[in-house]
């Protein structure tokens, strides 16, 4: 028996072509089950895809639920913050506008509104009074006319 030499071109040369025959054949084999299997496998593929979509989705809109919800807050926030500050200046302001007013003698609005309470009031109480003497009141008969001998007698009278 003759040992073949590892380094000898020739049998290098066999070597390669029957690897590369074999993996010729594994890359045959390999198309063969994926044409048998490939239908199957690609469905399996599609739903896989259609369930990680579902979770992806999912997990999406509980993102965005949850960001719209610390968006809303924040803004309520600071609504409110904004409004209590804007409250504090509008009372400043018009703590200072009265102050002001007073010093040039002019009534405050409490008192303006006193005021007008009693000139209402008295309006009332006047227009009461003028409707009691406007009103007419039955006139009696007293005395009728003078009748046309005294009427006579009072122009010859005069003559």
């Amino acid at each position: 028996m003759t040992k073949k030499n590892p380094f000898d071109p020739l049998s290098v040369s066999d070597n390669v072509k029957e690897q590369a025959q074999q993996i010729w054949l594994a890359g045959l084999g390999a198309f063969a089950k994926a044409q048998e299997d490939g239908s199957k496998a690609f469905e399996k593929l599609v739903n896989d895809g259609i369930t990680m979509q579902r979770k992806v989705h999912t997990t999406a809109e509980e993102k965005l639920a949850e960001a719209t919800q610390k968006a809303t807050q924040a803004a309520h926030t600071f609504s409110e913050r904004a409004t209590g500050q804007w409250g504090k200046l509008e009372g400043i302001f018009e703590d200072r506008v009265a102050k002001a007013l007073h010093s040039l003698g002019l009534p405050s609005a409490a008192e303006m509104k006193t005021l007008h309470a009693r000139v209402a009031a008295l309006e009332a109480q006047l227009q009461a009074k003028t409707k009691s003497q406007t009103t007419p009141k039955p006139v009696a008969k007293t005395a009728s006319r003078p009748t046309a001998k005294k009427t006579a007698a009072k122009k010859t009278s005069k003559k």
